[in-house]
């Protein structure tokens, strides 16, 4: 099993590391080419409107579409989970456009309201624990998503087939265990 993670911008050497740490072969994507090559990729936090547009710059963004919709697993975290969503109830911008949520941008406000805490996560036995900064959040979800997590009532981890969406950094925790749901997303789309 080989992991991408999208390294056009954000904290992708931290998805890096955890990976390094399961001792799960990975890789930095930075163009459509190496896409290839890999049985999944992550969708790391940062900016959304800069790696937005660094997809479309590097002819990223419609292969990348293409292969999620034909069942490639995806694991996008804070930008990542606005990457994949339909729709974003505060832009109308849309990237991927992918998987059937509609997301809050910088839902809990700026920096100021980063915080961290541990909640449960649907499909993991203890709690997870959750930094956010400047995150997101699920406002709404078609019936085919699977609501995972939620923090002070809203929506923070969702998935849909083949792609699993967070609102939170798990890579800014010592706590692997997001990663190790998703490698098993990946495992059972290679059988």
């Amino acid at each position: 099993m080989k992991i991408g993670i999208l390294a056009l911008q954000g904290a992708f050497l931290e998805h890096k590391n955890i990976l390094d740490f399961l001792k799960i072969e990975s890789c930095l994507i930075k163009t459509k080419e190496q896409l290839e090559d890999v049985d999944g990729i992550i969708l790391p936090g940062g900016e959304s409107t800069a790696m937005g547009k660094l997809l479309r710059d590097f002819n990223i963004l419609e292969p990348l579409r293409e292969k999620i919709k034909n069942g490639f697993p995806v694991f996008g975290t804070c930008s990542g989970m606005i990457l994949l969503a339909e729709k974003l109830s505060n832009s109308e911008v849309v990237h991927l456009g992918v998987m059937g949520i509609e997301v809050k941008r910088n839902a809990y406000g700026r920096q100021l309201g980063s915080f961290e805490t541990e909640e449960n996560f649907k499909g993991i036995d203890k709690k997870v624990k959750m930094v956010f900064i400047r995150a997101p959040y699920v406002e709404k979800t078609k019936e085919s998503v699977e609501i995972l997590s939620t923090v002070n009532g809203n929506i923070t981890a969702v998935r849909e087939k083949n792609m699993l969406a967070v609102s939170f950094h798990p890579e800014l925790t010592n706590d692997a265990s997001v990663h190790k749901y998703f490698l098993d997303i990946v495992k059972k789309n290679k059988k």
